[in-house]
């Protein structure tokens, strides 16, 4: 699998989640592990340029895939439009479930790159935070959304979404 633009190869058991498999085999300890059932969000990644929950899905089902974490979104010190947006809107207070935020927008802000209130809104109503009251996050979102051309011109490049 490709991750973050770095091609990896391991030989893993079959029954290990690809979110154990980023954080423990890989290091990228940005993905965070929640609720372990899909529900909280915070195990966001980005599998073939679509969103996903990194703690429902086996590592072997990534074979052959390009992933994308939180890890990737910065290019080297320059922070990605969306993480800056965040930071400038008080968007995070303890951060756990900050990643998935990221994940979630970013896939998001690709296919709908001038959304409403309401779009974000509903596009992040996977994504569970016990400390803002989403205001702020939804407000981070649509700062990014608004800067001419900075989503678009910074963002990572990610393939086209593939159905496993």
């Amino acid at each position: 699998m490709t991750v973050n633009g770095k091609s990896y190869e391991r030989l893993v058991e079959a029954r290990m989640m690809l979110a154990d498999f980023l954080r423990g085999e890989l290091d990228l300890t940005g993905t965070h592990l929640g609720c372990e059932h899909g529900v909280c969000g915070a195990c966001t990644i980005l599998l073939n340029g679509e969103a996903v929950r990194s703690c429902l899905l086996l590592a072997v089902q990534a074979d052959g895939a390009e992933l994308l974490t939180v890890e990737g979104l910065a290019q080297g010190n320059e922070l990605h439009p969306l993480q800056k947006a965040f930071h400038e809107r008080h968007a995070l207070q303890c951060g756990f479930c900050t990643p998935g935020f990221l994940m979630t927008a970013f896939a998001f802000l690709k296919e709908t790159p001038n959304p409403t209130e309401a779009q974000v809104r509903e596009a992040i109503s996977g994504n569970l935070c016990r400390c803002t009251g989403y205001l702020p996050i939804v407000q981070a979102i649509l700062q990014a959304a608004s800067e001419p051309g900075e989503i678009s011109s910074k963002s990572v490049s990610t393939p086209p979404a593939r159905r496993l």
